[in-house]
């Protein structure tokens, strides 16, 4: 091993206590997942490159893997590390369509490799989290409605800062382009897109010379991206611009639906908006899309996202529609850690540290431990006999709350008594029944306000 090491820049490493943050979020982002019926998957880590240039990504750096003692033809031969957990969910449902129950319901949380450039949110090696439902050549609307609401929900019992979903529909852009008449409605799509990078004139300008449209169109084209709101009001707004189109009918249908269902019911710090600039995977998306932002970090751009794609997969026989969204574990929350918003209340599980009186009575100590651990409270055994006060100097350091002690009594018998060392308060204890304070029994995650 050697002496010297340094960061490999890209690929952060979490300390403990903002490990358990992580965790936490993980293990709140599977509960909710579950309650709705989700079942749990891992894919493997790689994918033939074949597979993971096959979706449009080819913008994306993979990572390829070779082995070193490698054989020319092997079964290992041209694969890469996947950069999402799509592309892998879409081989495995081809794979194994064949013991799924369709539609099929997975969430997946797993790491996620790509060679960009690090920067801030954007890491080479990340932890996201996704939800999906797959059918099999059809999947009513009903459940982008669902999907959407899980996740809503899923992200509104994390303790982040406020998360704004904003929603729009493939079908009600493309429709409006249409009725629109404008003779390339992908190109009209790309150069929207651009709205949040160049000012309006510009962006007309564009459609004019891109898109071929008319300066009224233009005109029209930038009035329906610029509506944004908390409602279903936009319904009403997007018809009095006048276009008419079947899409355009089943895109505002839709998007209403979407933005009704996931607005219903309390909810703590999610907002949900209608946002008809959003575009998403132009060569994806078939209908609903949607993109999460932070606030106050707007400067991470979305922090996940989803939407309808109505070929996920197929074998040339079948085709299984889905409709899914994706939350950034790692581009949400190392940020979070970075700047002190959340944190984790001790580097460490333990809640009691069990002293050690002298190395003769060490094994009373684990006894202790036992009896703590088989009422799933946890609990470590000091390293070494020294002075009380050492060892609670030693419980300080590493966070844990409590520490017990086990000492003889003058009639020949053993007394038990517990210190919170944070108050000072010391009490007698029976270990086949103490239990510390439930905010004490397990790590939590603190958090503070963003300056």
């Amino acid at each position: 091993m050697a002496t010297k090491t340094s960061p490999l820049s890209g690929f952060p490493e979490l300390l403990p206590a903002a490990r358990s943050v992580e965790r936490a979020v993980i293990a709140s982002l599977s509960d909710t997942f579950e309650l709705h019926g989700f079942a749990n998957i891992e894919t493997r880590a790689v994918e033939p490159v074949d597979v993971l240039l096959g979706k449009g990504e080819t913008s994306k750096e993979v990572y390829l893997l070779e082995r070193l003692q490698k054989e020319q033809g092997g079964s290992d031969a041209g694969v890469g590390l996947h950069f999402d957990l799509t592309v892998p969910f879409a081989r495995y449902v081809l794979e194994h369509a064949g013991h799924l129950e369709f539609p099929f319901r997975r969430y997946q949380v797993q790491p996620a490799w790509r060679g960009e450039r690090p920067q801030e949110g954007r890491y080479r090696q990340f932890t996201q989290a996704d939800v999906d439902i797959v059918g099999k050549d059809v999947l009513p609307f009903h459940h982008d409605v669902e999907v959407m609401r899980v996740m809503v929900e899923a992200l509104d019992a994390l303790p982040i800062p406020a998360l704004s979903f904003q929603f729009n529909n493939r079908k009600l852009i493309q429709g409006f382009y249409a009725g629109l008449g404008l003779p390339d409605v992908v190109a009209a799509i790309r150069v929207i897109d651009k709205l949040d990078k160049l000012p309006a004139e510009k962006v007309a300008e564009l459609l004019v010379s891109d898109a071929g449209a008319t300066p009224e169109q233009a005109q029209q084209c930038l009035d329906l991206a610029t509506i944004r709101v908390a409602d279903t009001s936009f319904v009403e707004q997007v018809r009095a611009l006048g276009v008419s189109h079947p899409l355009l009918d089943e895109g505002l249908a839709e998007l209403e639906a979407v933005v009704a269902g996931c607005s219903a019911g309390e909810r703590r710090h999610v907002t949900v908006e209608a946002n008809l600039r959003i575009a998403r995977g132009l060569d994806y998306y078939t209908g609903t899309v949607v993109e999460i932002f932070m606030a106050g970090y707007e400067r991470l751009k979305s922090v996940g996202g989803g939407g309808r794609y109505d070929a996920l997969a197929s074998d040339g026989r079948t085709t299984y529609p889905g409709v899914g969204v994706s939350f950034g574990v790692s581009r949400s929350i190392i940020p979070l850690l970075a700047d002190g918003v959340l944190a984790g209340s001790r580097p460490v599980p333990s809640a009691v540290l069990v002293a050690v009186t002298d190395e003769d009575s060490r094994a009373a100590s684990d006894a202790v431990a036992a009896s703590l651990r088989a009422r799933r409270v946890p609990c470590e055994v000091a390293a070494s006999a020294q002075k009380f006060g050492k060892q609670i100097r030693y419980a300080e350091r590493r966070g844990i709350p409590f520490v017990w002690f086990v000492q003889d009594d003058p009639d020949g018998g053993v007394s038990h008594q517990v210190k919170d060392i944070r108050s000072g308060e010391q009490v007698a204890a029976d270990p086949a029944a103490w239990t510390p304070p439930t905010d004490d029994l397990r790590p939590q995650v603190v958090t503070k306000e963003h300056q």
